[in-house]
């Protein structure tokens, strides 16, 4: 099959006659992959020495079709699916109370298995989601980073309105200031650094702050009449981010850490003060939830995708698998716009 794979660090390489990898959990199926989004894990994963072991096939958010039915199973050949990329052990604490991302001996395709940058994968049936008829399987490749924009979100408790902003306008934190503004937020603050990721902000109806421009913080302050904003979401993985997130926080507000910090995050007495006197919550996220099947993320995400969560305007590059090692480079050396990468792999069924 067709697939990417990294060699060894900054090696990627296409090939066309890379064996199907076996099955990693009991009861798996056989899916042919449509489409694989790039992660901003990746880069590090494939170019920064963080890889698990060598040879790896990276890729973690997708969409596919079932290829092989499993003899009683729930799903049948032909089949469109999303796939959750934790198998969990299945034993630990965790485990038992369905909190899979928390478990303490997980696999993970893509990272400590063979992933998406592939035709075909076997992967556990229980992780398989239906996707619904009216949804893009292109845009549904993108489930994976919707459902964890909408985990952190659900620890805030915005459906009563109030202001919100978020610090990063890539698509993790565009799909987590729409998921704020879907669950009740009247005024949504981005802010970055990019004015095309700000422009399309703007058209999607929020606030954009370019903080090359100004003072982020007074910025906010001035957005919110100098209250700050009720909701602070950080989606870049900065120290000056997390801190930045801090300070505009409004009395009695909430914050959420969602990005993958790169540093080290020091908060000085006054800042840290503030969090006590503003009675601030600030929340930690990882990943997401798919228990208890119907209200967990990945069934949130699918019922809104197309609909009122929109995948679409994020996806900068819609490219082949054997145009992987070339975007990659881009990626990696900051040349040109690549807002979302999503690979293509079996264009016939992206629809």
């Amino acid at each position: 099959m067709k697939a990417l794979v990294l060699k060894a660090d900054k090696t990627l390489c296409f090939t066309a006659d890379q064996p199907i990898p076996g099955a990693v959990a009991p009861d798996s199926v056989l899916v042919r992959v449509v489409a694989c989004g790039v992660c901003g894990s990746d880069l590090p994963r494939g170019f920064g020495g963080k890889a698990y072991h060598y040879p790896l096939v990276m890729g973690h958010e997708f969409s596919a079709v079932v290829e092989e039915e499993r003899p009683g199973g729930r799903f049948r050949k032909g089949d469109r699916v999303v796939v959750f990329p934790v198998v969990p052990c299945g034993k630990c604490g965790p485990c038992q109370s369905g909190d899979y991302a928390q478990c303490v001996d997980y696999n993970y395709f893509g990272s400590r298995c063979d992933g998406a940058f592939a035709e075909f994968l076997r992967v556990p049936e229980v992780n398989l989601f239906p996707v619904p008829d009216e949804v893009n399987l292109l845009h549904a490749a993108m489930t994976e980073p919707a459902a964890v924009a909408l985990h952190g979100v659900r620890k805030l408790n915005c459906e009563k309105g109030g202001s919100a902003v978020v610090f990063g306008a890539g698509p993790v934190g565009n799909m987590a200031a729409q998921w704020l503004r879907l669950r009740g937020c009247t005024q949504v603050m981005m802010i970055d650094i990019d004015e095309r990721k700000l422009a399309l902000a703007a058209e999607m109806g929020f606030v954009p702050i370019n903080s090359r421009k100004g003072d982020p913080v007074a910025a906010v302050l001035e957005h919110t009449g100098g209250a700050g904003a009720d909701f602070s979401v950080e989606a870049c993985g900065l120290p000056i981010t997390f801190l930045q997130s801090v300070q505009c926080a409004a009395r009695f507000g909430s914050v959420l850490f969602m990005g993958n910090i790169v540093g080290t995050f020091q908060i000085g007495e006054k800042d840290f003060s503030n969090i006590l006197r503003k009675e601030l919550t600030i929340h930690g996220t990882w990943n997401s939830k798919v228990t208890p099947v119907g209200t967990d993320d990945w069934s949130i995400v699918l019922q809104h995708m197309d609909r009122d969560l929109h995948i679409a305007p994020l996806i900068s590059d819609r490219v082949s698998l054997e145009e992987g090692p070339a975007i990659f480079n881009e990626l990696v050396e900051h040349r040109g716009f690549h807002n979302k990468v999503v690979f293509n792999i079996t264009p016939e069924l992206a629809r």
